[in-house]
């Protein structure tokens, strides 16, 4: 069987943005935004009262079947199946994997004989856990499911030796390895027992970010970002500069090259951890990641969760002499900076303002200043000045707004920062 039919691109508009999972009853928000109606009707009976993906206040929290979105997945889903003629199950897939069949499962893996079929056993308990949170949980609170789940990754290198199809063994293991790691409680502990044998792991890892299927490469970059959360482990998980770098310039390739939201915010989120360290961030600005997130902000087609993960990693970028050189030298990016900072989210402001301070500020890149003057950044200071905006956030923009009032030829000089109102402009 080949690779295109295991594994099919989901088109990202079918993905509810809680869940990711394919929508089965697709329903509209207020706000104009389809979620799927499980995942939706769990955010809202939590005390939510906020669309999750715009943040907005939702104004009633009624909503409606989107009727056209569920016809064109049926549509897709059906031809999906036609496209797959290599695979003698098309006309009939096979039914749920039920819970007490995946208990079975896991038993089986956690005491393995040598008839097992682990690949055909994995792929039933990835399907399994695909379908519901639900299911999701009974992985994760299973006793020492996911221990045993890292160990036979781990050792994965002498059990594919007699598996047909090795690649696509590794990916369903680190896909489902993902589903079960976001709903465990103790991750730390699984993500260092993982740290402890990186050797391996981020072999594997590299082998499956460069030739794996879409779904399995977000699931590795998921997988890196739970790592490099805790700083320790990053260090010690990074540590090897040239598996370090290609694991780096995996992340960055599906940060810029795919077109799927799901995948772009994976990779933007991994980034983000992982860029606590300075030669990764150094090493990310050398790959040209300060033009490539300035074109991601830039494109009007770009979710919110991409743009507010795109600041904040200009945010770290920032950090280091480098990345704020490269960011003089693309007027874009900081001009784009400027022009989302009040479009995206209370977070994606922040980090925005916080690139800003450090670049005008802290750091007095004059070439940096003269760009924020021109796009009319300094009115959006006095914006957020006024906003209901964090302590930190009003103290950097004040400090900005002392920085063109010495420097710039704006209104600003005679203006008295301490004033309640906002200038006409």
């Amino acid at each position: 069987m080949g690779r295109d039919d295991l594994y099919i691109t989901v088109p990202s508009f079918f993905r509810c943005p809680i869940s990711l999972d394919v929508m089965k009853s697709p329903v509209s928000l207020c706000t104009g935004v389809t979620y799927d109606r499980s995942s939706i009707q769990r955010w809202l009976d939590g005390g939510n009262n906020t669309c999750p993906a715009t943040m907005q206040v939702l104004q009633t929290k009624d909503f409606v079947p989107n009727n056209n979105l569920q016809r064109l997945i049926r549509i897709w889903s059906d031809s999906a199946l036609t496209r797959r003629p290599s695979d003698p199950t098309r006309n009939n897939p096979p039914p749920p994997v039920t819970r007490d069949q995946a208990r079975n499962l896991i038993t089986e893996i956690q005491n393995p004989n040598p008839n097992l079929n682990l690949f055909d056993a994995i792929t039933k308990l990835v399907s399994f856990a695909k379908d519901s949170d639900q299911n999701r949980k009974l992985l994760a609170t299973t006793d020492r499911f996911l221990p045993v789940l890292v160990e036979i990754l781990t050792n994965s290198n002498s059990s594919i030796m007699i598996i047909g199809n090795s690649m696509n063994y590794i990916e369903e293991l680190f896909v489902l390895l993902e589903l079960v790691l976001r709903e465990y409680r103790d991750r730390d502990s699984v993500t260092k027992s993982i740290v402890e044998k990186r050797d391996p792991v981020t072999s594997l890892m590299i082998s499956v970010l460069k030739q794996g299927s879409l779904a399995s490469r977000v699931a590795v970059a998921r997988v890196l970002e739970s790592i490099a959360t805790d700083a320790d482990q990053s260090k010690s998980f990074f540590a090897e500069q040239s598996e370090c770098d290609d694991v780096v310039w995996e992340l960055f390739r599906l940060m810029s090259t795919e077109s799927d939201s799901v995948a772009i915010e994976a990779a933007l989120s991994a980034l983000i951890c992982v860029a606590k360290l300075k030669r990764i961030r150094v090493r990310l600005v050398r790959l040209g990641c300060v033009k490539a997130l300035a074109k991601l902000l830039s494109n009007p087609n770009s979710s919110a969760g991409v743009n507010e993960r795109v600041m904040r990693l200009l945010e770290t970028v920032s950090s280091c002499k480098e990345g704020r050189a490269e960011m003089c030298r693309d007027e874009a990016c900081v001009s784009a900076v400027v022009r989302r900072m009040l479009k995206v989210s209370a977070a994606a402001t922040e980090s925005a303002v916080a690139v800003l301070w450090s670049l005008c500020y802290l750091f007095r890149e004059e070439a940096a200043a003269e760009v924020v003057g021109r796009s009319n950044g300094v009115t959006k200071i006095l914006l957020i000045m006024q906003s209901n905006c964090s302590p930190a956030v009003k103290q950097m923009a004040g400090d900005l707004l002392k920085v063109f009032r010495v420097n710039s030829k704006s209104c600003l000089s005679s203006y008295d920062t301490k004033t309640t109102h906002i200038m006409p402009f």
